[in-house]
């Protein structure tokens, strides 16, 4: 049976998404860590007053941020969503006990995702109305351990965890997320694509024990001009690996901006052809010495992301690091007259008007 003739996923929440994306480009919100950055937050905005005494220092783990400063993770979803954004990502990035492992804080990363989701779940629905409805993608970032890569040069076998570590790390944010209100899931970032498979597998089971069942959207990071991502894949084998997961969108996000990335997408739009397709790119590369740490202004972005949604690879469209609510109301400003890429079964492609 190919994927065409396979019968559509019955969601139970966002439901509605995949009519959506069929109607109109959909937006996606910018960076959280570039927003976090304007706060000048210090050591005791990150401790609050529950974590006064942590052993370790506890600046800049942004994850943290959901019990001790709220109230700045719901402005800065806020300014999205009156950016334009549809869809808005909590602040989840590195809310894994694997992650939180660093900072000594494991125990509390499923009252993060929690916290974080219902943060995110109070902003989007403050600008639902009956006409436009916000939706919150609970993100699932990628660790900072691989599971195809050995940490050690000299040991090329050598691995720091394992996948039933990473599954169980991702069932439990997973857990967190689908009870403090998010709509669908997005498993971002992917540097190694046995992660994602672990990440994947966790949601599966979550959606199959609680029966719930929620869009995924899986969002691959090429990090070079070689075209793969890190553990080796090109894009197209990269689809090839998760498309059994059937995600309601497959994409590529960070690292590169808009420019490197457009043969990338425009090779993932032509073999993912039976789902839809999302980009958010950096604001083009890093650069320590600008005043953002990148260069793009929102109208560079902007244009850019115009023209891959001319060329029709888009359904899904925002920024990555660096960006901010002006560049993603650039993007929403510049997409919003064009099409969306429509689905099609790959085999037939060329049979189908564009």
């Amino acid at each position: 049976m190919n994927a065409a003739a396979r019968p559509p996923i019955a969601y139970t929440r966002a439901a509605d998404l995949p009519a959506l994306l069929a109607q109109r480009i959909v937006i996606i919100d910018g960076a959280m860590g570039t927003m976090i950055q304007r706060y000048k937050l210090g050591e005791a905005d990150f401790r609050g007053s529950r974590f006064t005494d942590h052993p370790k220092d506890l600046k800049g783990n942004n994850d943290l941020l959901p019990l001790t400063r709220p109230d700045v993770l719901h402005e800065i979803h806020s300014q999205y969503l009156a950016a334009g954004a549809d869809i808005i990502e909590t602040n989840t990035f590195g809310a894994t006990s694997i992650a939180q492992e660093d900072y000594g804080l494991a125990e509390v990363a499923r009252e993060l995702n929690v916290e974080a989701a219902r943060i995110a779940r109070s902003a989007a629905d403050a600008f639902t109305t009956p006409e436009r409805r916000r939706y919150v993608a609970g993100a699932l970032g990628p660790t900072p351990r691989t599971a195809s890569i050995s940490p050690d040069v000299n040991d090329p076998g050598a691995r720091n965890v394992s996948f039933e570590q990473l599954r169980a790390a991702y069932h439990e944010q997973a857990s967190g997320l689908l009870e403090g209100g998010a709509d669908l899931f997005l498993v971002e970032t992917i540097f190694d694509t046995l992660n994602a498979k672990a990440a994947i597998f966790a949601l599966d089971e979550l959606m199959e024990a609680t029966g719930e069942r929620l869009p995924v959207i899986v969002s691959g990071t090429v990090t070079d001009a070689s075209g793969r991502i890190l553990s080796g894949q090109t894009v197209s084998a990269f689809w090839n690996s998760v498309r059994h997961a059937r995600p309601i969108a497959i994409g590529l996000n960070c690292a590169l901006g808009a420019t490197l990335m457009r043969p990338y997408i425009e090779e993932l739009a032509k073999v993912a052809g039976d789902t839809y397709i999302s980009c958010y790119p950096n604001a083009g590369l890093p650069n320590p010495m600008s005043d953002t740490g990148f260069d793009e202004t929102p109208e560079i972005t902007g244009a850019m992301l115009a023209e891959f949604a001319q060329a029709g690879f888009l359904n899904i469209v925002g920024g990555c690091c660096g960006t901010t609510p002006d560049h993603i109301a650039e993007i929403a400003r510049r997409v919003g007259e064009y099409r969306p890429r429509t689905r099609h079964d790959p085999l037939f492609s060329g049979l189908l008007a564009a």
